[in-house]
């Protein structure tokens, strides 16, 4: 950043329980560290919380994204910690929490209140509740598909005030060719021994209705009836508020005679060398993804994705691996992609990552210091 001045900014979300959103809330707080600048987030807390705080950053507890009227109760909170804090810049990354932070914001004097930003990362249903995530000084849109969808929908949001910034992933730490080392593969191998020996298709994410657990699971039915072997990987964890579903998925693989073909590993944090021995990466999502965090990361070590073309998953697909895009809900082409993939020799390769994390930060901070600048 070119200003001397060093800025405390907070960014604002549910939870840092896991996902696309919470990786980049703690990437831009990281950025923000290491530039000199003070870091701090606002969450109910969650398994990435160490992480944030190992890398400098403060993090505060208080549940800002439930939806009850009860949340209003934190607003005389939220002033204070504004004020106390000394804030410069806020960064809204949801909607519940946004509201929260545009009703506290409103209330101080406008002389000394902080920057407000919304960062946009989801294709939410159009209306007034949604539209906070358009109600910043500045919106951030992470991708092309978002970008267009405030558009469309939020024709209030002036074009000075809109900024595209690719969400991005950091090639080095997903390096072309990338492949476990031995005691990896010897400890996964031991865990799954079902796994060994055959091709995996992969689906990570969390274990929602939405992710297209089961078009993955028919779409391995129909292999199997083809005689193409393959094993599914099912890589996530269930909210367990949605237990329900998880247990839902087993028993469809049951019915379709696919118990010993397919793996539910649970939440694991080594996704990297998960897609690296993988055939094939799927993103099945039934709604459009904003960015597709997964499609990257595996893209960008060489593993070819499938995926549904549409939202940010298609942006991505169609810059580096055009080839593994096929049309929501196409059970034939999804069976076909994949099979030409499991049975080409040799398989084919993605183009490099075009979505640099670098460029996501260096773009961020940017907007951050402009804000406060003015």
């Amino acid at each position: 950043m070119s200003s001397t001045r060093k800025l405390t900014v907070v960014q604002i979300l549910p939870a840092l329980e896991g996902g696309g959103v919470e990786r980049g809330v703690v990437e831009v707080a990281d950025a923000l560290v290491r530039a000199g600048h003070r870091s701090l987030v606002i969450s109910a807390g969650g398994r990435m919380v160490d992480e944030l705080t190992r890398q400098g950053s403060e993090h505060f507890t208080c549940n800002l994204g439930s939806k009850s009227p009860l949340t209003l109760r934190h607003i005389p909170w939220l002033r204070r910690f504004f004020k106390e804090q000394r804030v410069d810049l806020i960064d809204a990354h949801s909607r519940m929490p946004a509201w929260i932070s545009l009703m506290t914001w409103k209330t101080m004097p406008k002389a000394t209140r902080p920057a407000f930003l919304t960062s946009m990362h989801g294709l939410h249903s159009v209306g007034f509740y949604s539209s906070v995530m358009c109600r910043g000084e500045r919106v951030i849109a992470v991708s092309q598909t978002l970008y267009d969808h405030i558009r469309e929908h939020y024709s209030f949001v002036p074009p000075d005030r809109l900024d595209l910034i690719h969400r991005g992933i950091d090639s080095k730490d997903y390096p072309r060719g990338f492949q476990p080392d031995q005691s990896w593969r010897e400890a996964f191998e031991k865990q799954y021994p079902e796994t060994v020996g055959k091709p995996l298709i992969t689906l990570a994410g969390r274990i929602t209705r939405l992710k297209g657990h089961e078009d993955m699971l028919r779409m391995l039915h129909r292999l199997q009836q083809k005689g193409i072997a393959a094993h599914g990987l099912i890589v996530g964890g269930a909210d367990p508020r949605k237990a329900g579903y998880a247990e839902e998925m087993k028993a469809l693989a049951s019915s379709l005679g696919l118990s010993s073909q397919v793996t539910f590993t649970g939440h694991r944090s080594d996704l990297k060398q998960i897609y690296a021995i993988s055939s094939v990466v799927l993103s099945l999502s039934t709604t459009p993804e904003s960015f597709g965090r997964t499609v990257a990361e595996a893209l960008s070590i060489g593993t070819p994705v499938v995926g549904y073309n549409h939202g940010g998953v298609a942006e991505i697909l169609a810059a580096q691996f055009p080839e593994g895009a096929v049309p929501l809900g196409d059970a034939d082409r999804l069976e076909l992609q994949v099979s030409k993939i499991l049975l080409a020799s040799p398989r084919p390769v993605p183009g490099p990552n075009v979505f640099e994390k670098s460029t996501m930060l260096e773009k961020t901070l940017e907007v951050y210091e402009k804000m406060v600048r003015r």
